[in-house]
C-alpha cells in the first residue's frame, strides 16, 4: 500500500511537470513563430512585452475570451470531450519520462521521473494510440464534411506511422534489454543509440514527425484543402486544447527521442538536467526547422512512403539487430 508521503511526492512531481510542460509548450509556439519568421525574412511576434515574450499570455487571454461555439447537429458530448482527450493523453505520457538520475535529498533518493515503469515504452505507445480517438471524435462529432475528412486522414496516418515508430524502438529495447526508459538511458552511458542504431534513429525521427502531424506530414490539417482539418468547427479554448495538445506532443516526442537515442541526461561536465533539456530542445528545433524547409506530401505519397519504405526498412533493422545480438551471445558463450 502506498504511503501518504510518497503519494504527496508523486502529486508534487506531477504538478511541477505539468506546470513546466504547459509553460514550455506556450513558449515553444512563440519560438516556432519567431524562427519561421527569420527563415522567411519577416518579423515574428514582437509587440506584446519585451521582445514579444508576453505573446503566449495574450494568446491565452484571447482564446479564453472567444465565444465557444458548438455547430448545429453536432454530437455535443463528444464534441466537447474530444479536445480534452487529445491534451490529457499527451500530458500523461510524461509520467514515464526520466529527466535525470536520482537526486539525494535529506538522505532520501528522489527519482526524477513520476513513475519508473518497467514497461515505460509500452505505456507510451498505448497512450499515443489513445490520442487518435480525440482527433477522430473531434472531426466526426463536428457534423462537418471538412472536419470529418481531416479526422479520417489523421486516423489513417497516425495508425500507419505508429507501426514504423514502434518497430524503430524494438532494436533499442533489444540492445538495452529492458522496456524501462530509465534502463534504456543507463544502457547509453558509453555511446548513445543514435550512433549504434542510426537506421532506427532515422526511422523514429521520420515517424515521430508524421505522428505529430507536422510538415511535410500535415495532411490532416491541409488548410488549402480542408480549411483547418479535424478542428475546423472548434473555437475558443477548445481549439486551444487541440493546439496545446499538438505542441505537448511535440515536446514528448522530443523528450522520447532524447531518452531512446541521444543518451538522455548523459553528458560531460554540466549537470544532467542541462543535458536533457539541451538535447530535447535541440530535437524540437529540428522539427521546427523541417517545418520551414520542406513542402507537404500528397496523401498517396505519404502512405506509399510509410508502407513501402519505412515499414520494410524497420522490419529489416529488427531482424539484423536480433541476429547480431544472437551472434554476440553465441560468440560470448
Amino acid at each position: 500500500m502506498i504511503s501518504w508521503p510518497l503519494f504527496g511526492l508523486i502529486v508534487l512531481k506531477l504538478a511541477l511537470i505539468f506546470f513546466v510542460i504547459l509553460t514550455l509548450a506556450a513558449y515553444l509556439v512563440l519560438a516556432e513563430r519567431k524562427i519561421l519568421a527569420r527563415m522567411q525574412l519577416r518579423y515574428g511576434p514582437n509587440r506584446v512585452g519585451p521582445f514579444g515574450l508576453l505573446q503566449p499570455l495574450a494568446d491565452l487571454i484571447k482564446m479564453l475570451s472567444k465565444e465557444d461555439v458548438c455547430p448545429t447537429g453536432a454530437d455535443r458530448w463528444l464534441f466537447f470531450l474530444a479536445p480534452g482527450i487529445t491534451a490529457v493523453t499527451a500530458l500523461l505520457a510524461f509520467a514515464v519520462i526520466p529527466f535525470g538520475p536520482n537526486l539525494e535529498v535529506a538522505g532520501y533518493s528522489l527519482p526524477l521521473v513520476v513513475s519508473d515503469l518497467n514497461i515505460g515504452v509500452l505505456y507510451f505507445l498505448g497512450l499515443s494510440s489513445l490520442a487518435v480517438y480525440g482527433i477522430t471524435l473531434g472531426g466526426w462529432a463536428s457534423n462537418s464534411k471538412f472536419a470529418l475528412l481531416g479526422s479520417i486522414r489523421a486516423l489513417a496516418q497516425l495508425i500507419s506511422y505508429e507501426l514504423p515508430m514502434g518497430l524503430a524502438i524494438v532494436p533499442v529495447v533489444l540492445a538495452a534489454g529492458t522496456f524501462s526508459l530509465t534502463g534504456i538511458v543507463e544502457a547509453q552511458s558509453s555511446l548513445p543509440f543514435a550512433l549504434t542504431q542510426p537506421l532506427a534513429f532515422l526511422l523514429f525521427i521520420i515517424s515521430a514527425t508524421a505522428e505529430s502531424k507536422r510538415i511535410p506530414f500535415d495532411i490532416p490539417e491541409a488548410e488549402n484543402e480542408l480549411v483547418a482539418g479535424f478542428h475546423t468547427e472548434y473555437s475558443g479554448m477548445r481549439f486551444g486544447l487541440f493546439f496545446v495538445g499538438e505542441y505537448i506532443n511535440l515536446i514528448i516526442l522530443s523528450a522520447l527521442t532524447t531518452v531512446l537515442f541521444l543518451g538522455g541526461w548523459h553528458g560531460p561536465l554540466l549537470p544532467p538536467l542541462f543535458w536533457f533539456g539541451f538535447k530535447m530542445l535541440g530535437v524540437a528545433f529540428f522539427f521546427i526547422w523541417v517545418r520551414g524547409s520542406l513542402p507537404r506530401l500528397r496523401y498517396d505519397q505519404l502512405m506509399h512512403f510509410c508502407w513501402k519504405m519505412l515499414v520494410p526498412l524497420a522490419l529489416l533493422n529488427v531482424l539484423l539487430t536480433g541476429a547480431f545480438l544472437l551472434w554476440m551471445d553465441g560468440g560470448g558463450a
